[in-house]
């Protein structure tokens, strides 16, 4: 597990920065996923992250909602998702999907866990969805998605419900999963402030 610590210089010479980047002769090569219950603000980062660094982002929810909030099948889903992180060296992934780890972690070197507390990550939830119901902009070309109030409020695939059930769970998930060898080759970043995550984008103007 890596947090935040200092440069080191490893035996095969790549330099790390303290969020584990690494240059050679300038040119970063880095796979990046960034995971975070729903709310926590994984997408804001995400995208920030890929334009500082000018490389591929990839959505999971783009890849896994059809029209009609229709969900892909796992097969087929999993087929999208492999296409996807293949199709570039260095990409920046957006999405939990805890049953695509196989997959999407497969290669990849960081995982960025946006762990907000509970009562922030739920607040920023809400006023997503305000904000989407209110404004109805498609959440995904050529799906005709549409977030409304009474979907993410009182229904049972209510956005906000799902942020409530799965926050707790999520990060018991999280914490085990850092600690597990199977991931060894992952370098884990737990964002737990604000200005952690702005000491990360910070950190990667040098590659930009």
């Amino acid at each position: 597990m890596v947090l935040i610590s200092c440069s080191v210089e490893l035996a095969e010479g790549k330099r790390y920065d303290r969020f584990g980047f690494y240059s050679a002769r300038t040119r970063l090569t880095v796979k990046i996923n960034v995971i975070g219950t729903s709310g926590s603000g994984k997408t804001t980062l995400a995208r920030r992250i890929a334009d500082e660094l000018a490389i591929p982002y990839i959505e999971m929810d783009r890849l896994y909602w059809r029209p009609n909030w229709q969900g892909t099948a796992d097969d087929a889903f999993l087929e999208k998702l492999e296409h996807a992180l293949s199709a570039s060296q260095n990409w920046v992934l957006d999405g939990n999907y805890n049953r695509t780890r196989p997959v999407k972690w497969r290669n990849v070197d960081l995982v960025v866990w946006v762990d907000y507390g509970f009562v922030r990550t739920l607040y920023q939830a809400v006023i997503r969805a305000i904000k989407r119901a209110w404004h109805q902009h498609e959440l995904w070309p050529g799906t005709g998605n549409k977030e409304s109030f009474r979907r993410a409020f009182f229904s049972r695939e209510s956005i906000i419900i799902w942020t409530i059930k799965t926050w707790r769970n999520n990060r018991r998930r999280y914490q085990v999963d850092m600690q597990n060898p199977d991931y060894a080759h992952i370098r884990f970043i737990r964002i737990t402030r604000r200005a952690q995550a702005e000491m990360l984008i910070s950190s990667l103007k040098s590659y930009s």
